[in-house]
């Protein structure tokens, strides 16, 4: 599989403290890697910096993963980001979790709206960071 529309990566130690009573990586954890891909792209996109100067940032209103194949300690896990889509105030994040092989474990989807803390609202996403975000 071609993973070169996925423009953000990171690879994750698998540690002890990651798996379940069957001895592999806990659902949770899967949650967790996205979650660090979540905030790599938000990170790249310069979105974690306008909301420390603004509070006007992302806000998660869903999350889902699908389950492909156990990953196990000891081990890395390695995932994969891209934007899904854009609309007018939310967009949506693909992740993709692979083991050291490259064999698919997880799949997953994030979905967030760009909030405004200060007035409690959504806002529109602006045309300079709606083309800073289409990169990836």
């Amino acid at each position: 599989m071609n993973y070169s529309d996925y423009k953000l990566s990171i690879d994750l130690r698998i540690d002890w403290s990651d798996l379940d009573m069957y001895k592999h990586v806990n659902n949770l954890t899967f949650i967790r890697f996205m979650q660090t891909g979540r905030a790599l792209f938000w990170e790249a996109t310069g979105l974690t910096k306008i909301y420390e100067a603004t509070h006007r940032g992302p806000m998660m209103v869903s999350t889902h993963c699908d389950f492909k194949k156990s990953l196990y300690y000891p081990g890395n896990a390695i995932v994969k980001t891209k934007l899904a889509f854009i609309k007018n105030s939310s967009f949506g994040l693909d992740h993709i979790i692979l083991n050291e092989d490259m064999e698919v474990c997880a799949e997953g989807r994030d979905i967030a709206v760009c909030f405004d803390f200060n007035l409690n609202k959504t806002y529109t996403i602006p045309d300079n960071l709606r083309e800073i975000m289409k990169k990836y």
